[in-house]
């Protein structure tokens, strides 16, 4: 969630964090058709961890979509965060911008669950500089991003209910969706098939409630974790430091056609 500052902002064992806010509608893209919202949500999957024999540890390990969609890009950051360790064993999930889906896993590099989500309403990669402790009112339309890269997360809170810190300084969070204004049909949004009508947030990814009740917390209870956010302009190479022929993934389900 973008955060709206008033004077200098203090960081100390209490941080007083401000509502998540809400992109003005005549700033949306066309909505397509949707079917009336869910609490869970449209593309939601969620399973549980999958036990593993400890005489399987010395095996190569790769990551298991369980059979679920994703695209090419999604399956080789995947494969290479878990044949590399970048996750440092914790458990992470990958944000797939231009599909508007988040994959959850442990930190075996198994699917706990995967939905699709509500973005940042302009395309890029990059944050603007201080964009964190700006006012709301003075972010424009095409400063609202969801940046790409590699993000140490931890639960933190807004005034009432916690939230998935991805980039503090930045004011980039992933929470439960919220009903926003009536011009931003947020759920509405949300149980469309469409990644183009899921940018609308300032930044912040926002997953249907259920999602994050069940699949987020329980992965990140007692823990930090890896957040990987795909790039839609640069390439995954420049963003993660990959080598052209990173990749490794099991339990192959459909790979996504848009990339």
């Amino acid at each position: 969630m973008r955060i709206a500052v008033l004077g200098s902002r203090v960081v100390g064992v209490a941080v007083a964090l401000a509502w998540p806010a809400l992109a003005p509608a005549r700033y949306a893209p066309p909505l397509a058709v949707a079917a009336q919202a869910v609490a869970s949500g449209p593309g939601v999957s969620v399973g549980p961890a999958v036990f593993v024999p400890l005489s399987f540890a010395s095996q190569p390990q790769a990551a298991n979509f369980l059979g679920e969609a994703a695209s090419n890009d999604t399956r080789r950051v995947a494969g290479w965060v878990v044949a590399s360790g970048d996750n440092r064993n914790l458990p992470f999930i990958i944000i797939d911008k231009i599909e508007a889906k988040v994959f959850v896993f442990d930190s075996a590099g198994r699917l706990r669950g995967a939905t699709l989500a509500l973005l940042g309403m302009a395309r890029g990669d990059d944050t603007v500089p201080g964009i964190g402790s700006r006012k709301l009112s003075t972010i424009r339309p095409d400063e609202r991003t969801t940046p790409a890269g590699r993000f140490v997360a931890v639960f933190g809170r807004d005034f009432e209910q916690d939230i998935l810190w991805i980039d503090y300084a930045a004011s980039i969070s992933l929470h439960r969706v919220i009903t926003g204004l009536p011009g931003d049909h947020r759920l509405q949004r949300l149980a469309t098939a469409s990644p183009l009508d899921k940018r609308i947030s300032f930044g912040c990814i926002n997953v249907p409630v259920k999602f994050y009740n069940d699949v987020v917390r329980n992965a990140f209870s007692g823990t930090s974790g890896i957040v990987y956010i795909l790039p839609e302009v640069k390439t995954i190479q420049d963003v993660f430091g990959m080598s052209e022929g990173s990749a490794g993934f099991i339990g192959n389900g459909p790979v996504s056609k848009t990339r």
